[in-house]
């Protein structure tokens, strides 16, 4: 093995240069040796150190010259982690990889991104680090790319380092993807948790144990939403079965929101390396749907650094409104999405539906809580979406809760919940909400008014029969939410279950 190491700041002593991205920055190229001057089976090593102070790029590319004849790219790094006053945010570190196709926007040359998860990973054609792609390391510049997601004031300091190991490469082996159908029962209602981090990103669990997780969970299908990377979609062939629907999508996280792409071809990769300053979301929205996908904001108010939704909603097929344990980030995406359907009346345009997930990671994050509940044609990756994309669906906290809602009136005419009652505005119209598995919870009815009915806790069995009478004058949707009982104060309690609405009237 050769070593050999190199120091550097990366704002002084390195050259550099600014990429095409205002908000990239490239340093000066580490070079190797060629194969015939090592031998076969041979490895060179090269250490690189710099710093990035506060206010750096959001990504930082490193190039290696790779040399013909190379087997394997390895690299490892550290960075350090000094005290920061309270309230001031320390040092994080992202880290992934592109081969010699480059590092334009769009992906062409992606092969990898762990983001803060790993402090290793290999590339090589036979095989990979979970959350990156195997396949030839061929020669040309690749790109080391840093995320400073974070830094101290004190700057951030990195070590990285560069193993090329040399030799014949192995083969790829050809991916193998899951089916678009699993058996179903025709048109019914379909759990499913579409927001989900294996460990090819930061999560915990591999696709097998997610996948015996979701079944115990009650779910029939789910969808893989890794960040940044599409590395797993070749590893659930084995996790889907009759009785479970694998979909294959990632979870986009920009530094201004992070966006699931739902149900797209096996494959697909979407970028993530732009603000919502950059203009540049709504060609990525596109991308997810040209790749059969639909564009589902997440968690638009969670409080993590970076993790708040700005790109607005113009692009979105549906909104993730209850992300995980129900927290008060979630109760305030409610309320704008519920300001969102009362936009959407007054302006005679389309409306968003609303939907939610886990979003689990490891132990002890529960699949399946919440779960989205959708009624499709079929347990297929276009009916599951589509349903979706209706608003034909409604949230519970687990499979034990079951909902029946809709409206009727007007010489017996009926809607469910994402469709349309067509009546007069002043047609007396009957809502009803049929619930179970909800003991002690409390039913309330929305409407573009706010909440016009609540009902009385519900019996210990948690099964019970809610009825409204209203009219579309008064009210122009109607949704049910399912409350859990408040310990004390004002504030409704937690949501067991909530329903995207009905809608009163002619349009």
């Amino acid at each position: 093995m050769c070593d050999d190491r190199a120091d550097g700041n990366a704002f002084g002593r390195r050259a550099l240069f600014v990429t095409g991205a205002a908000a990239a920055l490239t340093l000066g190229s580490v070079t190797f040796a060629s194969a015939a001057d090592t031998g076969a089976g041979g490895q060179v090593t090269r250490t690189v150190r710099g710093t990035l102070p506060p206010g750096a790029p959001d990504f930082v590319y490193v190039p290696v010259e790779v040399p013909p004849g190379v087997r394997e790219i390895r690299v490892s790094y550290t960075y350090d982690k000094p005290a920061v006053p309270a309230g001031t945010a320390g040092n994080a570190l992202d880290i992934g990889v592109f081969d010699e196709r480059g590092t334009d926007l769009g992906g062409k040359g992606f092969r990898g991104w762990s983001g803060g998860a790993r402090t290793e990973f290999f590339v090589r054609a036979d095989d990979a680090t979970p959350g990156y792609l195997p396949g030839p390391v061929r020669a040309g510049t690749w790109h080391i790319a840093l995320g400073p997601y974070t830094v101290a004031p004190q700057g951030l300091t990195y070590e990285l380092t560069i193993t090329l190991t040399y030799g014949e490469p192995g083969r790829t082996p050809r991916p193998v993807h899951p089916p678009e159908r699993a058996k179903g029962r025709g048109r019914a209602w379909y759990r499913g948790d579409c927001h989900l981090h294996s460990w090819h990103s930061d999560g915990r669990r591999t696709p097998a144990e997610i996948g015996a997780l979701a079944r115990a969970a009650g779910l029939d299908f789910i969808n893989t939403s890794d960040h940044n990377t599409n590395s797993s979609h070749p590893h659930w062939a084995d996790v889907a079965g009759d009785d479970l629907l694998v979909m294959l999508g990632e979870e986009v996280t920009t530094r201004n929101g992070h966006v699931v792409a739902l149900g797209t071809d096996p494959g697909t990769f979407v970028d993530w390396r732009y603000r919502a300053r950059d203009n540049r979301f709504g060609k990525f929205a596109r991308r997810v749907r040209e790749a059969g996908g639909l564009v589902v904001p997440a968690h638009p108010h969670a409080t993590c650094v970076g993790c708040n939704w700005k790109f607005g909603f113009g692009d979105a097929d549906a909104i993730e409104v209850w992300n995980g344990a129900y927290t008060p980030d979630d109760e305030v995406a409610l309320a704008d999405w519920d300001s969102m359907l009362v936009a959407s009346v007054r302006e005679g345009r389309e409306w968003i539906p609303a939907m939610g997930n886990s979003d689990a990671h490891r132990d002890p994050d529960p699949v399946g809580m919440p779960q989205t509940v959708v009624l499709a044609d079929d347990l297929t990756r276009e009916a599951i979406q589509a349903g979706i994309r209706a608003g034909r669906s409604y949230v519970a906290e687990s499979a034990r809760v079951a909902l029946s809602f809709g409206a009727s009136g007007g010489r017996g005419r009926h809607a469910g919940i994402g469709e349309r009652l067509e009546v007069d505005r002043d047609t007396p119209v009957t809502v009803r909400l049929e619930v179970s598995g909800a003991p002690r919870c409390t039913v309330r009815f929305v409407t573009d008014q706010g909440v016009l009915f609540t009902g009385a806790p519900l019996p210990e069995s948690g099964a019970g029969t809610v009825e409204w009478r209203t009219t579309p004058s008064y009210a122009a949707y109607v949704r049910a939410e399912v409350r859990h009982e408040t310990a004390a104060g004002p504030l409704p309690g937690a949501l067991a279950a909530f329903t995207n609405p009905v809608f009163l009237g002619h349009r």
